[in-house]
């Protein structure tokens, strides 16, 4: 005799986001999350394999490198974008080894080949040599902390090194939802990645650059996809370029955004549009970065 009966198998709902380009305004709702943060914050159940929680390990030669992943909530519909920084401890130099990069105790960094080389203007600070992966952090942090007056000498944005290489964000975890904090203006892109089972592409949000949400506007008034209007801009002397523009020329330039990406507001991504998803950049318009 056959029986079929018992409870109703509850239906598990499973919320996915497709893919976006473009910019947006968000607020900070997570750093570092651990296995228990992800599932109440974030709404996301951790395997327990998971490697999204290990963000200690070492590089290459052997120094401790440290990832921080940043969740940014989107002001309008609520979603959820990640954005990560990679720090090591190495010092950082450039490519021939005949400057160092410092840094300040407001986050602001400058290169010379020796520190009795650099500018009145930042060593007005008590200041030290960058470690990788401080600028990229520190461009963040004093947008997202645009509360505090870094023109005030007593104004301080300075981690501690030594707490950050062994895993210890709590300094940044403890600023969120503070009175220095705002609302900033980020950058959703695709990275493609070309593997041996065929194309993949990832959600992404570009880490070199953001800005503070009363910019956003600005991108609704002009196209920045345009390379005339680049063009323009690059033609202008660095101290006469307003923050969104030295943002567009920051995403845009030689060393910006090699994902696909567009300089308008958040939208849903279409791959169609990502023409020549490659390792060469693309602008909207068509023309290189």
């Amino acid at each position: 005799m056959s029986t079929i009966g018992g409870k109703k198998r509850e239906q598990i709902q499973v919320t996915e986001y497709a893919k976006k380009v473009g910019l947006f305004e968000a607020k900070v709702v997570a750093i570092n999350p651990d296995a228990e943060e992800y599932k109440e914050i974030l709404n996301i159940e951790l395997k327990e394999d998971s490697k999204a929680i290990e963000y200690l390990g070492t590089n290459a030669d052997g120094d401790t490198k440290l990832r921080i992943d940043v969740w940014l909530e989107e002001i309008k519909n609520k979603e959820k974008f990640k954005v990560s920084f990679f720090l090591e401890n190495k010092e950082k130099v450039n490519r021939d080894g005949t400057k160092k990069q410092y840094i300040n105790t407001v986050g602001t960094t400058s290169w010379a080949d020796d520190a009795n080389n650099l500018g009145d203007w930042f060593t007005s600070r008590d200041y030290r040599v960058a470690f990788i992966g401080e600028e990229d952090l520190y461009t963040f942090l004093r947008t997202w902390l645009g509360g505090l007056d870094y023109r005030d000498a007593e104004t301080t944005l300075s981690l501690d090194w030594k707490k950050l290489m062994k895993g210890n964000v709590k300094d940044l975890k403890d600023q969120i939802g503070g009175e220095f904090t705002t609302s900033v203006v980020a950058l959703a892109t695709i990275k493609t990645v070309v593997k041996d089972e065929g194309t993949k592409e990832y959600q992404s949000v570009y880490n070199k650059a953001f800005l503070p949400a009363y910019a956003i506007k600005q991108f609704r008034l002009v196209d920045f996809g345009n390379s005339t209007i680049v063009s323009g801009l690059r033609a202008k002397k660095l101290r006469d370029l307003k923050p969104h523009e030295r943002f567009v020329l920051n995403v845009t330039g030689e060393y910006g955004c090699r994902d696909f990406y567009i300089l308008k507001d958040l939208k849903e991504y279409n791959s169609e549009d990502n023409f020549a998803a490659s390792d060469a950049p693309i602008s909207t318009d068509g023309a290189d970065y």
